[in-house]
């Protein structure tokens, strides 16, 4: 898979995630649908592990680059999570760790399967 193909289905997922969120908001599905979060949270991991593999895409998944997007989710995630800290201090509601750490766990998910999503194009592509 080269970087242009990455680049289209960056940006399709990242309108997809931009309308689904709008939806979200609209039908309050954050606050009804008790796993909508998680579903979010692993399709942005997605999102932000193809972004990674975009910005520093090899032919070859190195485990240098593998490392590099594992890193980057896990960075963009704890920045995320801290950001909805901050958002709690000021709206004064409790803090949940489970939340947190499963939040975290599913950005990480995400990132893994973007990793083995282009692993596995690659193999497509070298079999042909």
């Amino acid at each position: 898979m080269n970087r242009k193909r990455i680049l289209k289905h960056l940006v399709f997922l990242m309108f997809f995630l931009f309308i689904l969120n709008l939806i979200a908001q609209e039908f309050y599905w954050y606050f009804t649908i008790w796993y909508f979060d998680i579903i979010m949270h692993f399709l942005s991991g997605f999102w932000v592990g193809l972004f990674f593999l975009y910005v520093f895409y090899n032919e070859n998944l190195f485990l240098k680059q593998i490392l590099t997007v594992i890193l980057g989710v896990l960075l963009i995630g704890v920045l995320w999570e801290a950001f909805e800290f901050f958002l709690n201090i000021i709206a004064k509601e409790q803090f949940n760790i489970v939340d947190t750490a499963s939040d975290i766990f599913f950005d990480l998910l995400g990132g893994l399967c973007a990793i083995l999503y282009l692993w596995e194009k690659q193999q497509i592509k070298q079999s042909e």
